[in-house]
């Protein structure tokens, strides 16, 4: 019977170490001008159940980080309800570059968060890459 405990405990453990988790810094692709953002994912204050992303760093289009960017620490993503299966829906993305607001969904497969935002039909999407 311990045996059998064991290995049944042991058949699990697999299984939690490929659980995705959208919680980490994200590399945002680059804009118009080059630069991106580091934006870190996490729960949001208000209801942990939902995830929210906040902009951590700006780099220019050199790869410079840009220490008095303007939105540092503002939310990028909130709101976002996990539907499983690495699909979040439900929640708000605002585009600082064009500072417009978009209701958003995103798609975690491995080390990329597919984001997208549409409003009236007219939809944004970027990939983001896991920095960690």
């Amino acid at each position: 019977m311990k045996a059998l405990l064991v290995a049944a405990a042991l058949a699990v453990v697999p299984s939690l170490s490929f659980a995705q988790d959208v919680n980490g810094t994200w590399k945002t692709e680059p804009g118009d001008t080059g630069g991106y953002l580091h934006v870190s994912m996490r729960a949001c204050p208000s209801d942990a159940a939902q995830t929210c992303g906040y902009i951590l760093a700006a780099f220019d289009g050199t790869g410079a980080k840009i220490p008095d960017y303007e939105n540092l620490g503002k939310p990028i993503v909130w709101a976002m309800n996990n539907e499983g299966g690495g699909s979040f829906r439900g929640g708000k993305i605002w585009a600082p570059d064009r500072d417009k607001t978009y209701n958003s969904k995103m798609s975690l497969s491995g080390n990329t968060l597919k984001v997208q935002g549409c409003v009236f039909g007219i939809c944004r999407g970027q990939n983001w890459s896991r920095i960690n």
